[in-house]
């Protein structure tokens, strides 16, 4: 699934939000998918450690993905490493376009620096430490509702001055930079606006059922 979710041209964005394992038969998870949910299905469907799954549409192309997985012999060895060294991971895991599972990892110094040494060794999983500090979410908690084409269309709009006053830029220039149709440029910039500001008046901490 990681594969897929990474290299197939029917997934925009992946994200594994939360998980659950307090079982040690089987674990729960929950991710947000960007994409078709219809090839989602097909590809899920032939998975075998997947127990059942259910799948929630939240928009045209978004939709939620509610998984029983039984533990593979690499994600016990993975899981196990976190466990042991009593670190948080700070939802969501997100499916980089480059093949990487991006996280934000929290805890002591020497703990991180023997993660790293776990999971190469232990579970032969390769790591890239690609930034350390201080952790702050404040600012990320905002553009994280964001699809990975709505991020890009509204950082190239902003950077070319579309949202500056007076306008710097027009819309067929933002659409061109981008490389799509002004119709789909706008689609976009209006979908992405639209959720940056739910975001930023505290809808979004409204609860969602998976019934």
């Amino acid at each position: 699934m990681h594969d897929f979710l990474v290299d197939s041209d029917t997934m925009n964005q992946a994200e594994l939000h939360a998980w659950n394992l307090s079982r040690e038969d089987v674990q729960f998870a929950l991710f947000y998918i960007d994409g078709d949910i219809d090839a989602y299905r097909d590809r899920i469907d032939g998975v075998n450690p997947i127990q059942w799954y259910e799948l929630t549409p939240v928009d045209e192309t978004g939709f939620y993905s509610y998984v029983c997985q039984e533990y593979t012999e690499s994600e016990t060895a993975f899981f196990q490493a976190f466990a042991e060294l009593s670190l948080v991971v700070v939802p969501p895991m997100v499916y980089s376009a480059d093949g990487w599972l991006d996280m934000t990892i929290v805890g002591r110094g020497e703990a991180l620096t023997d993660l790293v040494d776990a999971l190469e060794q232990r579970a032969g999983i390769g790591v890239d430490v690609r930034e350390i500090g201080t952790y702050d979410r404040r600012l990320g908690t905002v553009t994280g509702s964001l699809t990975e084409r709505q991020f890009e269309a509204i950082e190239t709009a902003t950077e070319m001055g579309y949202y500056s006053v007076p306008r710097q830029a027009s819309l067929s220039a933002v659409a061109a930079e981008l490389g799509v149709a002004s119709s789909t440029a706008s689609e976009l910039l209006r979908c992405g606006e639209s959720r940056l500001m739910s975001r930023l008046i505290g809808s979004s901490n409204s609860f969602h059922s998976l019934e």
